[in-house]
């Protein structure tokens, strides 16, 4: 299997915690320590690391970049950043703290112009867009407002410049009941230049079998790892 899988530690109020479908008032504690979850990822041989700050996504500005910081001195993971980042003294916080990627969200859709700017200083290859979707229709500030602007309106709004999408289908996030194939499949075909990292729904390892069987060359995988349901960490590799 050659798709990157990359595991993700979501943080409220410093802890280690998945939400379903993006809604906060369903939120399940993991670990008291995100690191510890971290450490834990890195033991079973992975290289990448999502590390969602939903606090900062919430409040519209970074705030667990503490976290960000304590993970990279403990670890070797290569970690991507992303939540309320909306300046680009947010992204400088974030690489001083150890960061190797950001994932610019809400900003992309409200301030294209200050995006862009992001996207020619720090380089299209550390800066991934994310797209947050709920019928097909990007969402912003942790998910709470719909957009009317369509992930192919966003995605083309970037282009040429743009390489890294982050999409992930928020009616799937944390369901455990399977990926958003068609999706996929339409984004991978309409834009084979970009590089698409899934997220949302991934149950087991069938799912990310048939995500690479449509072109995704990387996926997040969230509570599929923490409930340790069908999907085995030692396969993961």
């Amino acid at each position: 299997m050659k798709i990157t899988v990359i595991p993700a530690i979501d943080v409220i109020g410093g802890k280690c915690v998945r939400l379903t479908r993006g809604n906060y008032d369903e939120c399940k504690t993991y670990y008291d320590d995100p690191v510890e979850a971290a450490r834990r990822f890195e033991d079973m041989g992975m290289k990448r690391l999502h590390l969602v700050d939903l606090d900062g996504a919430r409040e519209s500005r970074v705030i667990n970049w503490r976290v960000l910081e304590r993970i990279c001195v403990a670890t070797r993971l290569e970690v991507d950043f992303s939540g309320g980042i909306k300046s680009d003294e947010d992204i400088c916080r974030v690489f001083d703290a150890g960061a190797s990627f950001v994932c610019i969200g809400s900003m992309a859709q409200q301030n294209r112009e200050k995006t862009r700017e992001c996207l020619e200083r720090y380089g299209a290859g550390r800066v991934i867009i994310g797209a947050d979707v709920r019928d097909g229709h990007v969402c912003i500030q942790g998910w709470k407002v719909e957009t009317e602007t369509t992930i192919y309106e966003l995605i083309e709004a970037y282009m040429p410049v743009l390489k890294n999408v982050m999409c992930t289908d928020i009616t799937r996030d944390g369901m455990l009941g399977g990926v958003s194939l068609e999706l996929y499949r339409e984004l991978v075909t309409r834009y084979p230049d970009i590089t698409f990292i899934a997220s949302g729904g991934v149950g087991g390892m069938e799912d990310i079998q048939a995500l690479e069987n449509v072109g995704i060359s990387s996926v997040i995988v969230g509570k599929a790892f923490y409930e340790n349901l069908e999907f085995k960490m030692d396969r993961a590799n």
